[in-house]
This record gives C-alpha cells, sequence and structure tokens, in this order.
C-alpha cells in the first residue's frame, strides 16, 4: 500500500493510517467495479491433450528468481502491528511454495522506525524466502518541503526485510485522491533510472491497481527495471479506498474505477524484453493460465492472500495457492500445454472489451505492436 511521503507528527498517525487501509482491503467495496477481463480471455482447449497432470511442470523465472510456480504473494501491508502476523505468515507461505512474497510500503517505517517490525516479520519464520521490499515512486522526488529517499533510507528499506529485490510502486490516482497524497510526478523517471543504477538487488516496477499503458512500460524498462507488475483494475482499487477515506462521494463515483483492465494491460506491457506479472483480479488457476496465455511470466495474488492469511495463517495460504496450482496445472493439461510458455502453440481467442482494447490499440496477440 501507498505512504504518503507528506510530513507527519508520529508514528501513531501513520499507523493509524495504515490499519485504515488493511481494513478497507479486507472489504468488498475495495473491489474495482469492472471485470479484469479474464472472461475475454478464451484458451483454446485441445481435445487430445496427450499429457497428464503429472506431466505439467509449473516452475518460472521471474528475472534472476527461479519460482516452483508462477505465482507471486503481492505486497500489501505493513505499518501497523495487527499487520505483523499477517506478513509473517505470507512469509512463511512463500518459503514453504518457493515462490516470492511481497510487503507493503515500507515508507511509514523510514519516517517511523518503531513500525519496521510490522514488516520485518516476513521474514520471521522464513529465512530462505523470496522477499520483496516495497517503496513509492512518488518518493524519489522532492514533494514540497519533504526531500526525496537519500540512499541511505533505501538501503534500511532493503535491509529492514533483507529484501532480494525491491518493488517499486506507482499509484498516481491513489496518491491524487488520498487527503495526504503526494502529487508530484513529472521527475519520476530519471529518478528511477538513478535508483536502478545504484540499487544493490533488482527493482520491479508495479502499479497498485490502475494498470501500465505501452508507453509508460516501454519508458520504463528504459531504465533498466528487472520486470513489471501491471496491477491492472479489476482486483483491489487504492483510488476507491482513498475515495472512501476522504468521505469524497463524487471522486469516488469518477475515479473509484480508473485504470487498465488487468488482461488488457498484459497486453500493453509483454514482449519489451522484461517478464511481465499480472495482479489484479485474479482469482482462480483458470485465471492464471489466461494471464499467462497472454504473455504474463507470473500473476500476483493480492487480497486473497492476505484474507487467507489473517483467518487461517500460512496454512490457509498455501491452501489457497496449491488449490490454484492445481487448478492452472488442470488447465494446461485441457490445453495440451506442459508447461505455461507452451500455451503460445494455440492463442488465446480474445472477445468483448479486451479484443476491442487489442484492437484500437494496435496491439497484435500477446501484446506484440503492430
Amino acid at each position: 500500500m501507498s505512504e504518503s511521503s507528506v510530513p507527519v507528527s508520529s508514528a501513531e498517525v501513520i499507523s493509524a493510517r495504515k490499519l485504515d487501509h488493511l481494513e478497507m482491503a479486507r472489504a468488498d467495496t475495495s473491489q474495482n467495479h469492472r471485470s479484469p477481463g479474464w472472461g475475454d480471455v478464451h484458451l483454446v482447449p485441445m481435445a487430445l491433450p496427450e499429457l497428464s497432470p503429472a506431466d505439467v511442470n509449473l516452475s518460472a523465472q521471474l528475472a534472476s528468481f527461479s519460482l516452483a510456480l508462477p505465482i507471486v504473494l503481492v505486497g500489501m501491508t505493513g505499518g501497523h502491528p495487527a499487520s505483523a502476523e499477517i506478513n509473517a505468515s505470507l512469509g512463511e507461505s512463500a518459503a514453504a511454495l518457493g515462490i516470492p512474497v511481497g510487503v507493503g510500503s515500507q515508507r511509514a517505517a523510514l519516517v517511523a522506525p518503531e513500525l519496521a517490525a510490522s514488516f520485518a516479520a516476513v521474514r520471521r519464520r522464513a529465512p530462505e524466502a523470496i522477499v520483496f521490499g516495497n517503496i513509492g515512486a512518488v518518493q524519489l522526488v522532492a514533494q514540497g518541503d519533504a526531500p526525496p529517499l537519500t540512499s541511505s533510507e533505501v538501503a534500511r528499506a532493503i535491509d529492514m526485510v533483507r529484501a532480494d529485490a525491491l518493488a517499486v510502486h506507482l499509484n498516481v490516482v491513489q496518491e491524487l485522491l488520498q487527503p495526504e497524497g503526494d502529487r508530484t510526478t513529472g521527475p519520476l523517471l530519471p529518478a528511477l533510472a538513478a535508483l536502478v543504477e545504484r540499487c544493490p538487488v533488482p527493482v520491479i516496477v508495479k502499479e497498485t491497481g490502475a494498470g501500465i499503458d505501452r508507453r509508460s512500460a516501454e519508458l520504463l524498462v528504459s531504465t533498466g527495471i528487472a520486470a513489471i507488475d501491471v496491477g491492472g483494475a479489476g482486483g483491489t482499487s487504492f483510488a476507491r479506498i482513498e475515495a472512501t477515506r476522504s468521505g469524497n462521494a463524487r471522486q469516488l463515483d469518477l475515479f473509484g474505477d480508473w485504470g487498465i483492465p488487468t488482461a488488457a494491460s498484459v497486453l500493453e506491457c509483454v514482449h519489451l524484453g522484461v517478464p511481465v506479472v499480472a495482479t489484479g483480479g485474479v482469482g482462480s488457476g483458470l485465471d492464471a493460465a489466461k494471464a499467462l496465455a497472454l504473455g504474463a511470466t507470473a500473476v500476483g495474488v493480492g487480497r486473497p492472500a492476505l484474507l487467507a492469511a489473517e483467518h487461517g495463517g500460512a496454512t490457509a495460504v498455501i491452501a489457497l495457492v496449491e488449490e490454484m496450482a492445481d487448478e492452472l496445472r488442470l488447465a494446461l493439461v485441457l490445453c495440451g500445454a506442459p508447461s505455461p510458455t507452451h500455451l503460445d502453440r494455440s492463442p488465446p481467442v480474445l472477445t468483448g472489451f479486451t479484443a476491442a482494447w487489442a484492437s484500437q490499440r494496435g496491439l497484435a496477440r500477446f501484446g506484440t505492436a503492430q
């Protein structure tokens, strides 16, 4: 989750805001009213697949990271004591499953170090997990009187969770609707390029519910980032959360569902030379298969994993992901694909909004520009 870099007077204020975010993310009202687009993506069944579930290999390579499954537990929380156990459960789950796990925006702990434990908890039972740290792109540039993050602060964020990679989140619509939001975004690209150059771990850029367009993706790739997480519309809407926090019903109505649906955003971002993670409204292994068929390397699971961790700890998260993996494996068998990369043997058929988007945006199948 994003945390504004507007100066605050105490850890209590930041922590309360983080608790607001956590509580609102739990609620169904936090969900984007637009479809992520999976219903528009039709996998081509193979009547004679000539393989069984045991023949399917679900391993994936995300930048320099080897994953047992093409799934990432994306960062959503931290900065309040209530989130510590959730992050610990997510970390334990990721280690057991052989997949990466992220934390929410660490800005809160950089401002108020006493909040660092809620993020560091991701390592409590998972010293060997693949962990992604998290800072906001807007924190890389000056915001009024607040200076940009220093190299020392970036290093603190990485050390805090012993991060294997650093996620930098884009969340312009969230910041604009957030009562305490940061509004200076002009110099983000050179700031990001400078971060990539000096960062001791790979940098992954992620959106937080509004998706990423092709032009922005091209610019991001030019900085040397390791991967893109599209964070598309169709799942949790932080624009909705912030408009609800502010009580601005008009902004909620106008901008609560702002963004590019996840399936369309995947088409925008693939085939640019970096792996793509499809986050936003991925609720099943079949959704995952469709995202991978569009060219994504992995899918991100956020709110469902957060709710599972909260209600049943690591056991529930592991059960959730294993169920998705079983569904994904079944979908691949039905398509005659021994691995996700083999789904391109029979490209999916696009209909509805996603097909119209691809056509009008000049995107060929799998997002290759025409």
